[in-house]
């Protein structure tokens, strides 16, 4: 399982299918390569928009809100009262592992993959600053060489555990003045060297490659530097509720560098399965836990742009039909139940999601099984101190090939977190992109989010798409209005549309016990609002 922080749905491949937006600009070789040669998904999403309870959601095969306090960021906890498919699986026999970031934040760190015991980052955590490594050396290629480097040693002490003898790692993230970015620290582990290779046998294997660099902070400039992707290339391939100016364009730009990092990083497992001669037998995903972070509707939100995320899946010894494309809607925690039933292992009652294997093994493309015709996408709370009394911004949403319905549940609250009661007196530039919690604390702090606060007079529009209170209702006909600008909730036109979507996702929740539904909702009271 490959899994980058906050990566969206931004690769090359995607350019084909979606001409004229950020794809167009990406490179990522190895990624469509895998797609190539396997399967790629054009409508897959998250549960949750936010890091831990997607993780919670994709580990456990349930929706985020089935997941206890794991349906939050700051404050989850893993309690095990929900099984996850690792440690499903190191029962039936597989040996599984971790490098960088599974499940975070959150305690105790990466439990749903066995924690501190199977994570092997013993040849550093670098990676996860990749451009702040890459940019900050006099030798920018042997810098960038040696992240990879580091990627591939970290794979072979996991494929080969008794070639080393380092200490156990230490996986406790670095303290941070932002909270949002606790999760993401990285720990100064030196290298080690290369150990003689070890035959483990025919054991099987379960592992996650999970590095941060996706997520912010990324230093400006380094896309051009270290990638050659120039900013201006993006000059109207940007959704209409982001400001097209240099200063945006450059920290998208900047951001998408950090993918064809990441991509990179997938070339090195390619290369090692390749070697250990495991290649054709491995199932080998690649997705991403949510959209771009700091960016208006990203992360956080529950349109297109926080939900939609990549995802392929190469598998030569199980996909006898690749190169296909599939247009059905799946949803992240589908992963659970699909490894397990891959690996031939009974798939927990509990799992509300549905196994892939029969997209993965059918020989069409397009849309396959007509029941995969929506998924179900939510949020609670994401950063603690975002709005007073620490209290969670409630959405659930649907989303169809043609709709997209968005119920807010508590509409007097702000969206993104508290900041309008500054009076005036906001933030400077630096200190919103620089520091999240300094205002709208679920938005990262990034120099977008400092351009549109403090550009809120002469572009109001772009200040509120970002950060303005929303309608309990928000319906979007994506046939027409992709970008979903035109809110038809209070259309009486649509009102048949908006019923029906909003009776199915009510059912949904019902269905599978959302607290959302009950009368004391749970989620607005302790523990989930400590």
């Amino acid at each position: 399982m490959a899994f980058a922080d906050d990566w969206g749905r931004y690769a090359s491949v995607y350019a084909k299918q979606s001409p004229g937006g950020p794809s167009d600009v990406v490179s990522t070789p190895n990624f469509d390569s895998l797609a190539a040669n396997g399967v790629l998904f054009n409508h897959a999403y998250v549960s949750a928009p936010s890091c831990t309870p997607c993780r919670s959601s994709l580990l456990s095969g349930q929706h985020f809100w089935r997941c206890g306090r794991g349906s939050i960021l700051q404050g989850a906890i893993w309690d095990f009262s929900n099984e996850a498919y690792p440690l499903i699986l190191e029962k039936s026999g597989y040996r599984i592992g971790h490098t960088y970031k599974v499940w975070s934040p959150g305690r105790p760190a990466d439990a749903p993959h066995g924690g501190k015991r199977t994570s092997f980052n013993q040849h550093g955590r670098k990676f996860n600053g990749f451009s702040q490594r890459a940019m900050a050396a006099e030798d920018r290629e042997a810098a960038k060489q040696q992240l990879l480097d580091e990627v591939r040693l970290n794979f072979q002490s996991f494929l080969h555990p008794d070639s080393q003898d380092t200490p156990a790692p230490q996986d406790a993230p670095a303290p941070q003045d932002d909270p949002a970015q606790q999760a993401n620290a990285e720990t100064p582990d030196d290298p080690q060297p290369q150990e003689e290779v070890v035959d483990q046998g025919d054991q099987p294997f379960c592992y996650w490659f999970g590095p941060t660099n996706c997520h912010r902070k990324w230093i400006e400039g380094s896309a051009q530097t270290l990638w050659e992707i120039n900013p201006d290339d993006l000059k109207g391939k940007l959704p209409p509720y982001l400001p097209d100016v240099e200063t945006v364009r450059q920290d998208f730009a900047d951001y998408l560098g950090e993918v064809q990092a990441f991509d990179a990083a997938v070339g090195v497992i390619v290369e090692e399965l390749k070697r250990i001669g495991e290649f054709e037998n491995t199932i080998l995903v690649i997705s991403g836990d949510h959209g771009i972070p700091g960016v208006s509707r990203g992360k956080c939100n529950l349109y297109d742009l926080g939900t939609h995320v990549p995802l392929a899946i190469h598998w030569p010894a199980g996909i006898e039909h690749p190169g296909r494309v599939v247009d059905d809607f799946v949803s992240l925690p589908d992963l659970a139940p699909t490894f397990l039933d891959a690996a031939g292992v009974a798939i927990p009652n509990a799992m509300t999601a549905k196994s892939l294997l029969g997209l993965l093994t059918s020989d069409q493309q397009g849309r396959v099984e007509p029941g995969r015709d929506a998924v179900f996408t939510g949020r609670e709370r994401h950063v603690g101190i975002a709005r007073a009394g620490k209290l969670p911004y409630p959405q659930r949403a649907i989303r169809t090939h043609q709709h997209l319905l968005i119920v807010n549940f508590e509409p007097a609250r702000w969206p993104m977190g508290d900041g309008p009661e500054f009076n005036g007196e906001f933030p400077d530039f630096i200190t919103l992109r620089e520091k999240t919690v300094s205002a709208f604390g679920d938005l990262d702090a990034s120099p977008t989010k400092a351009w549109i606060v403090t550009h809120r007079e002469e572009s109001p529009e772009f200040y509120d798409y970002a950060v303005g209170r929303r309608p309990m209702f928000e319906l979007y006909d994506l046939a027409q209005d992709p970008h979903c600008m035109n809110n038809l909730a209070l259309d009486s036109r649509h009102a048949p549309v908006r019923d029906q979507l909003y009776q199915r996702l009510i059912t949904e929740m019902k269905d599978t016990g959302d607290p959302r539904t009950k009368k004391d909702v749970a989620f607005e009271s302790s523990p989930f609002t400590d």
